[in-house]
């Protein structure tokens, strides 16, 4: 093995130790010492292309959509209260911290919440980082979606886990379906944004429309569950930077002015104006597209992450 191969070795399994301390001049011998077509390939080939986990300490690294995640954990695909849909995604995988969430989470609904398991979507990838397709963020491995369609009395073969759809819960941007909505969304919905260590639930804006008419006396968590856009068949449970993860960035606490989100904020999101596209000026130039996000673009451990056994 040639000295310069030996050397990034080192490097780069120093910098997946907690004790290491980045510099600029460690970045910048870091990125000398890495194969070119590593650093120009994006980063979602590299992150999406990995089956297993890194063989690291487990940490969460960066922000929710510019990040990694070392040694990850995968959810379980069959638990005594959930089951992990779309398996051949591969994005069961999560912080330690997230994956005793969704199973404390399961457990409880099902013994206190009249909802029989949690069908488990998209998590993070084994490294986690950006993703071939779909989400931005869910890169840290602090991210989970959890259908609002019970887990049935069974389990879901495979061919099942794969192809059926989740049922909508909403009739529109700003109507919940009566016919599909139960107080047990709410309940399930609440216990989770109820945990401490939750940062975020992002819903569908009539999903929160309805929990802030349910709730009654301790509203505050209600200030956790955001309205977003797609959210009409799960919700996003985001958790902050576990313990020990130094790397890690979290939002700002959610904090709507009235204490809940479901004035000011709410009404923006049930009117038109998030819903309405910008419009176009036909005299500006044409923007040209951002070159795909690569190695450079992410922290610097990350490297670590991707090359790591």
């Amino acid at each position: 093995m040639r000295k310069t191969a030996l050397i990034a070795i080192f490097v780069l399994a120093a910098l997946a130790s907690p004790a290491w301390a980045q510099t600029a001049a460690d970045q910048t011998a870091l990125a000398t010492l890495t194969d070119p077509s590593l650093v120009k390939t994006p980063a979602k080939k590299l992150f999406g292309g990995m089956k297993l986990p890194a063989n690291l300490k487990s940490n969460a690294i960066g922000f929710y959509a510019k990040g990694c995640l070392a040694g990850g954990q995968a959810l379980p695909a069959d638990g005594s209260a959930w089951e992990v849909m779309r398996p051949s995604r591969n994005r069961n995988w999560a912080h330690p911290a997230m994956i005793k969430l969704i199973e404390r989470l399961a457990t409880e609904a099902k013994a206190n919440d009249g909802w029989n398991g949690l069908l488990v979507g998209d998590m993070s990838q084994p490294r986690g980082g950006p993703m071939l397709t779909g989400h931005a963020s869910h890169q840290t491995g602090l991210d989970a979606d959890v259908w609002l369609t019970p887990m049935p009395d069974r389990t879901l073969t495979k061919a099942e886990r794969e192809n059926i759809s989740a049922t909508l819960v909403v009739r529109s941007r700003t109507e919940i379906d009566k016919k599909v909505w139960t107080e047990a969304h709410a309940r399930l919905i609440k216990r989770a944004a109820s945990y401490p260590e939750v940062a975020r639930i992002f819903v569908h804006p009539p999903i929160k429309a309805e929990l802030c008419k349910w709730a009654t006396g301790d509203r505050s968590w209600l200030a956790k569950v955001r309205p977003y856009y797609g959210h009409n068949y799960h919700f996003h449970i985001r958790i902050e930077c576990p313990k020990g993860s130094t790397g890690c960035k979290n939002q700002p606490p959610a904090r709507p002015k009235d204490g809940t989100g479901c004035g000011e904020e709410l009404a923006h999101w049930m009117g038109d104006k998030p819903w309405t596209p910008k419009k176009k000026d036909p005299n500006a130039k044409p923007v040209k597209p951002a070159p795909p996000l690569t190695l450079a673009g992410l922290p610097a451990e990350c490297r670590a992450v991707v090359t790591a056994q």
